[in-house]
């Protein structure tokens, strides 16, 4: 069963950082693919950033430039280092994982106040 494990989140002002973590219970290599999703209230969970084997990066459109997503394979730990954060960034932030099949972290809360 593989497990991912986030931390990192927190409340920040608005033009703050955070450092998200991702950890995962097996080596990242194993996953096609690994992202970053957030889901607002009221709001459908969207994509914050992704990132494949190869170093691939894909981004949302509203955090381009912002945000970065990193790995450390050493470590199975994937990274969204969040920048100029706006109170729209609030959310609950999702480690995601493919391969076969998808699997979740448990989420962490971002909340940045104006």
């Amino acid at each position: 069963q593989v497990q991912l494990v986030e931390s990192g989140g927190g409340l920040v002002q608005a033009g703050g950082s955070l450092r998200l973590s991702c950890t995962a219970s097996r080596s990242i290599f194993s996953f096609n693919n690994m992202g970053w999703y957030r889901q607002a209230p009221g709001n459908e969970r969207e994509l914050v950033a992704s990132i494949t084997p190869s170093l691939s990066t894909m981004y949302g459109d509203s955090v381009k430039g912002r945000f970065t997503i990193s790995r450390d394979s050493a470590k199975n730990a994937v990274y969204l280092q969040m920048n100029s954060l706006k109170p729209e960034d609030t959310a609950v932030y999702y480690c995601q994982a493919w391969a076969v099949r998808e699997y979740w972290g448990q989420g962490t809360q971002v909340t940045v106040s104006s």
